[in-house]
Parts: structure tokens; sequence; C-alpha cells
């Protein structure tokens, strides 16, 4: 496994390594079972959910156990499921496991994981003080309104330009493939507009990139990254420095109990704390569900949320460093998931551009 993942040695969950590793193992186990590697059948929110795992589990994680809703210092396997139903109304074939060759178990509700672009809704309100990431914004600047315009599928939608990268010769804005690549559905060379069609973006408008590489979600195999690039147009001009946020100052590796913010498309800044480094989920897509391992989870703090529709994209930065450590692309009701930052820009072949 990698060094990346794995918990720093003066953190107060960080167990013997032989014992972590019995957890990975025991997690990946899970996930095979209860995930598979397929495709799967795409759940609404507000879907009818049973006891029966294969439809009320959603990811397989390693955790902090939870009693009563208080932190216990006791690093668990965990299941999340869509809801969390009484033991009474559980049958005995639909129970889980309550522990794993004498690991702990614990069991969390987190609502339905959705992709994180958004479609035609109800908008809130931006936010006064910190800037407006719906406008159109010259120079470009990560953390404001992007999207697709692709003919086939010309919906209106919108999500957030993350970070902008380089590969020693050119520039590239980084989001998600459902963001900036239409789920594997938009050729190469198309166009990126900014803001995203949803925000006011026009498909006459000149776009500002063009679709250069994704990373495609694949139906057969676990994915570990949801992204692509795309590169700036002649003329264009972009910061690194995120909306309110400033420039990343360069990359680390998540951890368990770091405290993170982001600025996005939708709810603009937010801090969160990252409770999992390395679950297996399944998201729902437009085109289905897709199974994810090993990726960053983070709850809101302050009573919210950390994210919402049309945050997809946004870079997830340590708060107290201002390092990169995930990019986001999907949520549910009570927890945000994120891409290992190191993961997306060894898919892409990409580093952090400078300033």
């Amino acid at each position: 496994m990698s060094t990346r993942r794995a918990l720093p040695a003066d953190h107060f969950l960080t167990p013997h390594p032989e014992r972590f590793e019995r957890l990975h193992a025991a997690k990946q186990a899970m996930t095979r079972e209860h995930l598979g590697r397929g495709p799967r059948t795409r759940h609404g929110r507000r879907a009818a959910v049973s006891p029966a795992p294969a439809s009320n589990v959603v990811g397989v994680g390693i955790g902090e156990k939870l009693v009563d809703c208080k932190p216990t210092g006791i690093l668990a396997v965990k299941f999340l499921v869509r809801v969390k139903f009484p033991k009474g109304q559980i049958p005995d074939s639909h129970l889980l496991p309550p522990h794993l060759e004498g690991l702990p178990v614990d069991v969390e509700q987190v609502g339905t994981f959705e992709r994180l672009a958004t479609v035609p809704a109800a908008m809130p309100a931006a936010v006064p003080d910190p800037p407006n990431p719906r406008t159109r914004m010259r120079p470009l600047q990560p953390g404001c309104s992007v999207g697709f315009f692709d003919v086939e599928h010309p919906a209106p939608m919108a999500g957030t330009f993350g970070f902008l990268a380089t590969d020693g010769e050119k520039r590239y804005i980084v989001s998600n493939n459902h963001v900036l690549a239409d789920e594997n559905r938009l050729a190469i060379g198309g166009p990126i507009l900014q803001p995203g069609l949803l925000d006011g973006g026009s498909p006459d408008d000149p776009p500002i990139a063009r679709l250069t590489r994704f990373v495609p979600l694949s139906t057969t195999e676990p994915n570990t990254v949801d992204c692509a690039m795309a590169e700036l147009l002649p003329g264009e001009e972009a910061t690194p420095a995120v909306l309110f946020l400033g420039a990343p100052s360069g990359t680390a590796p998540a951890t368990i109990d770091m405290v993170v913010h982001k600025f996005g498309r939708t709810t603009g800044y937010r801090v969160g704390r990252i409770t999992s480094i390395d679950t297996d989920l399944s998201v729902d897509y437009g085109v289905g569900a897709f199974t994810f391992h090993g990726q960053i989870l983070i709850q809101g703090l302050g009573g919210q949320a950390f994210s919402n529709s049309g945050d997809s994209g946004a870079v997830v930065l340590e708060r107290s460093t201002g390092k990169a450590v995930g990019l986001l692309f999907a949520g549910s009701t009570s927890h945000s998931a994120a891409s290992h930052i190191e993961d997306v820009l060894a898919a892409l072949d990409v580093r952090l551009a400078p300033l």
C-alpha cells in the first residue's frame, strides 16, 4: 500500500502497520462482496431503500468508529449505508457483520453519493462578501464556474474549475471528467465555456479552452479518479490563485482529521474535516453508477455541508498550509468525496502551475 495513504506516526488513530494492513484487506474483501467491480443500477436520493446490502451499502472504508455519534479513537472497517435501519427491522440474512476476524466494524448513514456537477435547479443566492463564482471571470481563476458544450448532449450544466496545471510547456484547467468531458462522451478538442451553460454561458461564446485529456470512467474496473484537463486557448489568461483562498502552496497527503477548505461554484467557501483516506464508493452519475476505490471522505464543519451540486472539480486544500490534497467530485447529504491529488496529477501527467 502506498505510504501516501499511511497515517502519520504520532496520530492517535495510528494502529500497528500489520493491523492497518488487516483493516485494508478486510475493507477490500467487503468492497468485492458489496460493491463489486461492474456497473451498478443508479439510485436516486428519493428512491426506496431496503436493508439488503446490495441496495443499501454505498461505500466501505477505514475510519474512526463512532458510538452514539461520539468518536472513540478506534479505527474500524466502516460500512457506509443509504439508511441505517434499526437492528430489529433487518432480517438476519441482511445483517452486516458485527466484526471481521476480530477487527471492529462500524455502520454509518451517509445517503446516496452523486457526482457534483449541477443541472437546472433553483440557484442559491451568492454570498455577498466572497466573489461570485458564477459570473464571467477574466482572467480565469480556479473556483469559478466552467462546463463543456456537447452538441450531442446539450443540457445546461456547470461545475468548478479546480486548479491550473502545466506539463512544462502548456497550461491547462483541471476539473472532473463529468465537468469537462461529459462522462466520457465529449470528443477531444471539445469546447469548454466559462461560465458554464447553467450560469449564463452560451454556445455562441468563444470557448476558453479545448478538452485535451480525460481519464475514462470505467464500468468494468474500479476507478481511482474523476478528472480531465483542457488546454487554455491563445489569448486566455489564467491565474493559479483559487478564488478567496490563493494559490496552492504545493501538495500534501491527506490524513484523517486534517482540516481542509475549498471554494466551489455553488457553496463558495466551506471548511471540513477528513474522516477517511481509503474509502471505496458507489457514485451515481448521469449514465449510471460507478465504483471508486481509495477515496477521501470529508464532513463539513460549522453545521454546513462541505459541498453541493455544482462544486464538482473544486480543489481541496489543507487549511493550515494551503497545500492541495484532493479533487472534489461527489457528495451525499452528509459527506463529500475527493480523489487524492497525487493520483489526479499522475493520471493527467501534469503538475500544479506556479505563480
